[in-house]
């Protein structure tokens, strides 16, 4: 009998099977044969100038392509839903950029041939994505698939792509594309392993909107081959090869009834001793919100701003921001709605409200601190929220600022949301704020941690970074300590403390989590269902458990490891 180890990021071996760790995403048990993908090698250069008068044949057959590739991406964006079509239609939108045609173009014109010009000015900016960080970075392997897309038209070969197979298999590979993710269908792709990505990679988005388990980071997966029968475990971020469905059964067994179980759940959020938990919604505008109200959210706990800002080329007036506004507002009349004000800067530049050149964005002008040189803009956002809310005879209203570091940034900002009548927060993101969580609370009414960036500030490392995936995971025990601290100031002085970062989104977390002392949890839509469904199993005890035993964790597979065991939660396969 093998238990599962606490080790992530590795490999063990026994004489009867084999298993290998990454780092788990999306919770769910998959057994089927591997099918593998990858990107496809780059053609080399060639030292063949192009002959002058083919030059011209060549760019029209480059534009030709390149505007094959765009409908081809535009068309899959328009079937696809949510996260999947808004980046389809960024991956579209980089094929038609002007700048990269323009100097591909040039290119061919002093006779390169366009493959290898494509590849030239491909490279360039992907090294200047990389060097402005962020979000950014991370799209460099959705620029390289557009890349990869015009040069097979260029070549006359199909553009690649995730294979179709005729039968349920779990899908293995260097990294994915949001095109390779946006056309999965569930019941034929039963898992996702790669060997890149992170846990807030596009790939594990994708795959939480649809449900698929998932695994990021499993360093030497590729030391399985094609058509070998795995066991895919996307809770404890664990590939089992070597073993027989009759071995896998128990599991799979087990798999169902959670699904089960998250199907038939309805809500509202409560443990199973009956101890409610604010089960709440991160959305970016009102089509979103719909959509959390369909699946059971009690509330918005994350209504992000950034989409009208991003979307204008110019600061929105306060009239267009309370247009956005009010559309969320309706989804949830007389619920909880809570607003955080933009959150421009690093993986989100906005040119009228960000500094253009910042050596580090990460660490720069976001957030809070762009009303440091721009204070009308905060001032503007903050008239628009208030002019909505009263629009509607809305009574309460709670609007959180992100990236507050200090206590003045706070209490300056709460008399600005007090001036106007609502119920002032800020974001936990930041170690400092989470040190002096105590103190920052004696100004605000409530605060919500961001784990995302908490994590990232913590471990001191970009949680973008498909290299990094380990060091960005919530389940780190330094992230986990200093969430408890912070829980535990709010109970100190009767402060609501929620959590809208990912860490909300994994279901065995969100145990942890409330057995903390966090009394509200906002997720995606898409991920409440199972959130709701897992904290319907554990009592208030258990919780608190798992919340005690977690904190001695000596790195995240440990802190997993203690939790399942703390649960009872069974996780043994017979050899």
């Amino acid at each position: 009998m093998y238990l599962y180890s606490f080790c992530e990021g590795g490999f063990v071996s026994t004489e009867q099977q084999s298993i290998y760790y990454g780092t788990p995403v999306v919770d769910g048990i998959a057994y089927a044969p591997v099918i593998w993908t990858r990107r496809p090698s780059v053609p080399a250069l060639s030292a063949v100038d192009l002959p002058e008068y083919e030059r011209a044949a060549a760019i029209e057959r480059f534009e030709k392509a390149a505007d094959e590739v765009v409908a081809r991406l535009e068309e899959r964006a328009s079937k696809a839903t949510g996260h999947a079509a808004a980046l389809l239609q960024i991956n579209a939108s980089m094929a038609g950029d002007p700048a990269w045609r323009k100097n591909i173009k040039k290119q061919v014109t002093r006779g390169i041939p366009p493959v290898q010009a494509t590849m030239a000015v491909t490279e360039q900016f992907v090294s200047n994505f990389e060097r402005l960080g962020g979000i950014m970075a991370q799209r460099t392997i959705d620029l390289r698939d557009v890349r990869d897309r015009v040069i097979a038209r260029l070549e006359g070969r199909p553009e690649p792509g995730v294979p179709q197979p005729d039968h349920p298999v779990v899908l293995f590979a260097d990294d994915l594309s949001p095109a390779d993710m946006a056309g999965l269908d569930p019941s034929k792709f039963l898992a996702l392993v790669t060997e890149l990505g992170g846990p807030t990679s596009h790939t594990s988005i994708i795959a939480r909107q649809k449900g698929i388990p998932c695994i990021v980071a499993a360093r030497r997966l590729s030391k399985i081959e094609e058509g070998t029968y795995a066991l895919v475990d996307g809770r404890a971020g664990t590939v089992h090869v070597g073993i027989t469905q009759e071995d896998a059964q128990s599991l799979l067994d087990e798999d169902k009834r959670r699904r089960q179980l998250i199907e038939q759940w309805e809500g509202p959020g409560r443990l199973k001793d009956g101890t409610p938990v604010a089960l709440l919604a991160n959305v970016r505008d009102g089509l979103t919100a719909t959509e959390a109200a369909s699946v059971g959210a009690e509330g918005i706990g994350l209504l992000r701003t950034e989409l009208c800002f991003l979307e204008s080329i110019s600061e929105p007036s306060v009239e267009a921001q309370q247009a956005v506004y009010e559309p969320a507002f309706e989804a949830f009349p007389g619920s909880k709605v809570v607003i955080r004000t933009l959150d421009a800067g690093s993986d989100k530049p906005v040119p009228y409200a960000t500094l253009q050149e910042e050596a580090n964005p990460a660490l720069g002008v976001r957030g809070l601190r762009t009303s440091g040189h721009n204070p009308d803009l905060l001032i503007h956002q903050l008239d628009a929220i208030a002019a909505a809310a009263k629009s509607l005879g809305r009574e309460e209203t709670h609007v959180m600022a992100p990236m507050v570091s200090t206590l003045p940034e706070a209490k300056w900002f709460a008399g600005l949301v007090r001036e106007r009548g609502m119920i002032p927060g800020i974001m936990i993101e930041v170690p400092s704020a989470a040190l002096l969580a105590e103190q920052f609370m004696e100004h605000v009414d409530f605060v919500s941690i961001g784990t995302n960036d908490l994590t990232q500030y913590t471990m001191a490392a970009d949680r973008l970074s498909p290299d990094l995936a380990e060091y960005s995971d919530p389940w780190q025990p330094a992230t986990l300590n200093l969430i408890a601290h912070v829980a535990r100031a709010g109970i100190k002085t009767n402060t609501p403390v929620g959590v809208c970062g990912e860490a909300a989104a994994d279901p065995l977390l969100a145990v942890v989590l409330v057995g903390m002392g966090v009394t509200s949890l906002s997720v995606s839509p898409a991920s409440l269902k199972a959130v709701g469904a897992q904290l319907s199993q554990f009592t208030m005890e258990q919780a608190k458990a798992a919340a005690d035993a977690v904190l001695g964790a000596w790195d995240q597979g440990d802190a997993r490891y203690r939790v399942r065991q703390a649960l009872g939660i069974n996780h043994q396969l017979d050899a």
